[in-house]
């Protein structure tokens, strides 16, 4: 009979303090931390480089690893020729390093054990007996319940190897916190608005853009590489930036016009500029009567959105609006409505999305040069190997007919499908985790740790001793992205263009590359010819032949750019195109949304107001770090070690707050930060909101720098308010307050 699972920290087995001798000790924080390390850019011709690209985000930046004869790796630097970087790596990619120098990386293999008294712990466990375990248990759930009932939380490639494994397995129970809990709403909106998705990275001209639009997108604190160039370029060429923001972001203070707008009135705002664009015939009369299908409906929906009317939602004033949507309509078509990447705020995201695509449509910005650029991906040929087996039931049967436009697996759906009590028509068993840290991911903690205690079994492929594995039956030590072959990177881009990822390194201690793991497992469940490959070093040299190229060339040049093939990088004026929507136009007015129940035009709908005493939680990132995963890099550590609380002077004054002061949080629904927070006063916030960057007050002692530094954002987020287009998580209707005093002490006050 199952035992219900407990959280429990990793103790120091598989996470011995070990010392690092030679070289490698240089890289141990402390006196002689890596900030201390210098290489000349005149020494990097007696290191040997290795290609690689990125795993610190998802931009995947390919570079080179500089490896000295000892074996050790000293720098990574851009690749000149990578699209995503032009050579250069952010702050993170340089640090990327630090992943492979942490001592507090997992080990060894660890299984969760129970004593007597029924307290449980985790013991070191060799490979064989842990791959045994996982594939065991995958064995006994397809008997009792069938493959699907296998399920998956995977993100980035970690989370690619473990899905190629479930799918061989006969399991589609897959979700990707990406998509609920960030990118989903726009994937739905301009999926139906113009037959495309916005690709990754996203396929914005900014670099030849006269007018660059940012809706709560902040980039330069972001630090999306290739954009953070493109921008910087923009601004030199004296390009007009409009920012909407309730704070002063980085992209703001370089902007020709800062909008701080109400929090979650955006839709309003945009509806506004619609009207000044149709109303003042400001919009590109051609092109919207060439490719648009539902104009004139539109027009009389927005009739009475007014900028008059948006200035008593919005807190823009009309001449504001007015002036701004003027300067778009300047410089069309060349202009970005910047459709944002973590875009799940309010629960009518893909209604905002929408709106934003609708704006692009009418400044004619789609295709053109400083618009959305129509990008173009090399295909990447498919290995040998059976088809994938056909499930009974996948992802969207677990939604059960909600979410019509969901393009992925919902990470909330997968999380209550694994809860008996909820009674769902498919239930899921067991979990493979992947690349992603749930507990600090998920937004609704009540309902991830009832699913984690609810499971059968709990398999993590992980670097680190994230808070995930701490719910882990069986933790696999994966190898960083620098002691590892890996997929081949082919996202869509100006040129099509591959990159390649080799190890710089043996893989540390005793961690495996993902690739191994699952091949392992793999093998054990009988699907040999899934994994048809002794090295994964041979599946990149069959699809590089077959791509005119070698794994022999690609060590030499890391990158390589094919010609296009599918057409030309912008639309030529009245050219004949056919849009991949159920009109063949770009849709102005949904058929699809409407067809699904929805509003075929975004509609405006007041949000909560904070609470007397709260405010609106409002959170974002910091260039040196990348959600959770990076908290604990010793090299980015250094850079930014906590996260503080942005609060507005008139706050700060009526709280008696200031300037460094540590606090804790607490929320609408009661729940509390574990580890204080300190106060930055800055009139850089609205004085209803209040800002932290996310990823930091990690709980777990294991992550010896990050422990306890800072506060979780997501501590704070349990009103979630969910988008009925495609399952959106949106996050941004929580509000907090002070408390001066540590809550866990016999003393609370909520206010001065």
């Amino acid at each position: 009979m199952h035992t219900r699972r407990n959280f429990i920290r990793i103790s120091s087995l598989g996470l011995g303090a070990t010392v690092l001798a030679g070289s490698m000790a240089k890289w141990v924080v402390g006196a002689n931390s890596p900030k201390n390390i210098s290489i000349g850019s005149n020494s990097l011709a007696s290191l040997k480089p290795v290609p690689t690209y990125c795993e610190v985000c998802f931009w995947k930046c390919a570079g080179w690893a500089y490896v000295d004869e000892k074996g050790d790796i000293l720098k990574i630097v851009g690749n000149k020729n990578d699209p995503h970087c032009n050579g250069r790596l952010c702050p993170r990619g340089t640090g990327g390093i630090g992943m492979y120098y942490d001592e507090d990386r997992l080990k060894t293999p660890l299984i969760r054990e129970k004593k007597k008294d029924g307290t449980q712990y985790f013991r070191e466990a060799s490979w064989e007996e842990a791959l045994d375990k996982v594939a065991n248990k995958m064995k006994e759930v397809k008997e009792k319940y069938g493959s699907e009932a296998f399920g998956l939380f995977n993100h980035g490639n970690p989370g690619a190897s473990l899905e190629h494994l479930l799918r061989s397995y006969g399991s589609e129970s897959n979700a990707e916190p990406a998509f609920a809990n960030c990118r989903g709403p726009r994937s739905a909106a301009y999926f139906t608005t113009f037959g495309t998705d916005i690709v990754s990275p996203e396929n914005t001209d900014i670099r030849d853009t006269e007018c660059l639009v940012l809706i709560g997108s902040h980039i330069g604190e972001n630090m999306h590489n290739s954009q953070v160039q493109e921008m910087s370029e923009a601004i030199d060429k004296k390009a007009i930036i409009i920012t909407v923001d309730p704070r002063f972001s980085t992209a703001a203070g370089h902007s020709s016009f800062w909008l701080p707008i109400k929090p979650s009135t955006d839709i309003a705002l945009l509806m506004a500029w619609i009207h000044v664009l149709i109303y003042d015939e400001l919009y590109n009369k051609p092109f919207v009567e060439k490719y648009t299908f539902g104009f004139d409906l539109l027009k009389n929906h927005v009739k009475s959105m007014t900028p008059e009317w948006a200035y008593g939602i919005t807190d823009i004033e009309p001449e504001v609006i007015r002036k701004t949507a003027r300067a778009m309509a300047g410089a069309a078509p060349a202009v970005v409505i910047h459709p944002g990447r973590h875009t799940v705020w309010y629960g009518d995201d893909s209604q905002r999305e929408r709106a934003m695509a609708i704006l692009t449509a009418l400044l004619g910005a789609w295709g053109k040069r400083g618009s959305l650029y129509l990008p173009e991906a090399i295909k990447i040929p498919e290995f040998p190997q059976p088809k994938y087996p056909t499930p009974k039931w996948n992802w969207k049967d677990i939604n059960e007919g909600k979410f019509p436009l969901a393009s992925m697996g919902i990470t909330t759906e997968l999380l209550k499908a694994s809860i008996p009590r909820l009674n769902y028509k498919h239930q899921v068993k067991a979990w493979l985790v992947g690349g992603t840290n749930l507990p600090l991911s998920m937004p609704d903690k009540k309902l991830f740790k009832e699913a984690a205690e609810s499971v059968e079994f709990i398999a993590v492929m992980d670097t680190m001793p994230m808070e995930i594995t701490g719910y882990a039956d069986v933790i696999l030590p994966e190898a960083t992205y620098l002691e590892r072959y890996d997929f081949l990177r082919a996202a869509p881009a100006r040129v099509p263009n591959v990159a390649m990822r080799m190890p710089a390194a043996q893989p540390k201690y005793d961690t495996k590359p993902g690739w191994w793991i699952v091949k392992q497992i793999g093998e054990r469940l009988g699907l040999h010819d899934y994994f048809n490959y002794n090295d994964y070093s041979e599946v990149i040299d069959w699809q590089l032949k077959k791509l005119g190229s070698s794994l022999e060339e690609m060590k030499k040049i890391g990158v390589k750019l094919f010609p296009r093939k599918d057409g030309p990088l912008y639309l030529a004026d009245g050219e004949d195109f056919q849009f991949n929507t159920s009109t063949g136009k770009i849709e102005l007015y949904s058929v699809d949304f409407a067809n699904a129940g929805f509003d075929p035009f975004p509609v405006y709908t007041p949000h909560p107001e904070p609470p007397q005493n709260f405010y609106r939680l409002i959170y974002g990132r910091a260039p040196m770090h990348t959600f959770s995963r990076t908290s604990n890099n010793p090299n980015l550590w250094d850079l930014m070690k906590e996260n503080s609380v942005w609060v507005n002077p008139k706050v700060a004054d009526l709280w008696g707050l200031k300037k460094g002061q540590k606090v804790w949080l607490k929320n609408q629904d009661g729940a509390v930060t574990t580890f204080p927070v300190a106060v930055r006063v800055t009139e850089r916030i609205r004085w209803d909101s209040v800002y932290m960057v996310h990823g930091f007050g990690h709980s777990d002692k294991k992550l010896t720098r990050a422990f306890g530094m800072g506060a979780s954002d997501e501590e704070m987020i349990t009103n979630i308010a969910v988008d009925p287009v495609m399952g959106g998580t949106g996050m941004r209707g929580n509000f907090i307050t002070f408390l001066k005093e540590n809550p866990a002490s016999d003393k609370k006050e909520d206010k001065a």
